[in-house]
């Protein structure tokens, strides 16, 4: 009789080994791994991961790339997802599925003025769904012909595949990628610590949104369709807008008939101290983008939500030969698969009932209270963020900001994971501004959490300036 294989078991060498042969990691420089190890995560429980090694680590930044809303280890989720994969692990999402209709319906609860939901796998593709709506709607619809252009912000993100990456502004983490996708438009970022202006919140008469209609205008406003944004730059090294910003750029938007987009692949689902980012400010947008925290990184998962208005301008005749292929016409293998739905359904249960998106809050206020004491730095720039998305920019002087070297934050960033926590930074993304270091805890995070991880940074910063 064949033995079961147990996949849970490995050879601690074997596996060191292996990754040093077989695997291609993601956004790092692999020369360093042929004279050291490269860290194996295995295990996790709460906010608590172990290596191969059997180190165990405080993660600050649930999972590396923010998206370990619930933390590690829920039974549950593993659970439900096991039940539903045993009963019905996949049919395409040409066809409908229990857990994707119970989610949607969930979704849709979290946004009352939006009515369709388009599921795919990650935010590079929700992002992409987006930008294929606006583009096929500039082609079938006569009211939005040759309205193909879609603007994006300057250090935003919102994706790695080259349509999405035409979006982003990442200049390094672009820049050998090219050459992109035409018909994309940048326009300038909104922090108000390196203002793009020069000028000083208060007297600025919030010029970094009102600019946006002189470059609608400059490119023709008959030429654009959308507009993206974060609602806090995330990757860009957490900025966030003040609070006139957003409804400045909706005025200007509905104006000019321009789709408003907010990606909230990282902001969403309790992150920002509400369940949505956007909810922080007093504007709705057309079309809303989501990944990451929706399953909580227990499955892969994205969806593109949209209002009735656009989801209707692809209703088509079928038997119309002129419009009978006006249908939004994408597919996504595995997006509304029935695993990830179960996986969401369960993580959003836990967000819910535990009441984590206020603990986001409360816990939000208190790191960004921690991380304010850190001012007393000479290498602390400015502290800023908002619920569990906070982020410190390191300064070799306050006065005229001069960035801290790449080098010098790689000596930083070491230090602390020397004191057995895991945080987060700009990794290659802008020339000369790669100084931000960001958190983004799981949203279970306690109080004591915060201060390890905050004095963990404190001696780190002691140890590196």
């Amino acid at each position: 009789m064949e033995t079961k294989k147990n996949w849970l078991e490995y050879d601690v060498q074997e596996m060191v080994d292996g990754d040093k042969d077989c695997l291609w990691h993601h956004l790092k420089p692999h020369k360093c791994f042929e004279t050291q190890e490269q860290m194996i995560i295995v295990e996790g429980k709460g906010l608590v991961v172990k290596d191969i090694r059997g180190r165990e680590f405080l993660d600050a930044t649930s999972g590396g790339v923010w998206s370990v809303m619930v933390g590690y280890g829920r039974d549950s989720i593993a659970e439900a997802v096991c039940e539903q994969m045993k009963k019905m692990n996949y049919f395409a999402g040409a066809y409908g599925n229990i857990p994707a209709i119970k989610f949607a319906k969930k979704l849709l609860e979290k946004l009352p003025n939006h009515d369709k939901v388009y599921f795919s796998n990650s935010g590079s593709e929700a992002n992409e769904k987006a930008y294929k709506i606006v583009r096929q709607a500039s082609r079938i619809n006569p009211g939005r012909k040759g309205k193909y252009k879609i603007m994006y912000r300057d250090r935003d993100y919102h994706g790695t595949t080259i349509g999405a990456m035409s979006s982003s502004g990442h200049a390094q983490r672009k820049h050998d990628f090219g050459p992109f996708v035409e018909g994309f438009v940048e326009f300038p970022h909104c922090s108000c610590y390196r203002c793009p202006y020069d000028k000083t919140y208060g007297e600025c008469n919030i010029e970094c949104a009102r600019k946006v209609e002189d470059i609608i205008l400059k490119e023709g406003a008959d030429t654009i369709g959308g507009l993206i944004v974060e609602p806090i730059t995330a990757g860009g090294g957490i900025l966030r807008p003040v609070k006139e910003y957003y409804p400045i750029l909706r005025e200007i938007c509905t104006k000019y008939d321009i789709w408003l987009i907010v990606d909230e692949v990282v902001c969403g689902f309790g992150r920002t101290g509400k369940f949505w980012g956007h909810e922080h400010y007093d504007f709705d947008p057309d079309i809303i983008t989501m990944a990451k925290g929706l399953a909580s990184s227990y499955e892969a998962l994205s969806a593109t939500v949209v209002k009735q208005k656009i989801y209707d301008l692809f209703l088509n005749d079928p038997t119309d030969p002129e419009t009978r292929l006006d249908y939004f016409r994408d597919i996504s293998t595995y997006g509304g698969c029935t695993a990830p739905m179960t996986a969401a359904l369960e993580s959003t249960r836990i967000i819910d009932d535990e009441n984590l998106v206020e603990n986001s809050r409360v816990m939000g206020e208190y790191l960004l209270e921690r991380l304010h004491e850190l001012e007393k730095y000479d290498s602390v720039g400015e502290v800023r963020g908002q619920g569990l998305f906070c982020g410190i920019e390191y300064v070799n002087n306050k006065e005229t900001k001069e960035p801290v070297t790449e080098e010098q934050m790689a000596q930083l960033m070491g230090n602390v994971l020397a004191e057995n926590v895991i945080v987060g930074r700009t990794n290659s993304s802008f020339h000369g501004l790669n100084n931000v270091m960001n958190f983004a805890p799981c949203l279970i995070i306690t109080k004591e959490q915060v201060d390890t991880i905050v004095n963990a940074v404190a001696t780190a910063i002691e140890k590196t300036f």
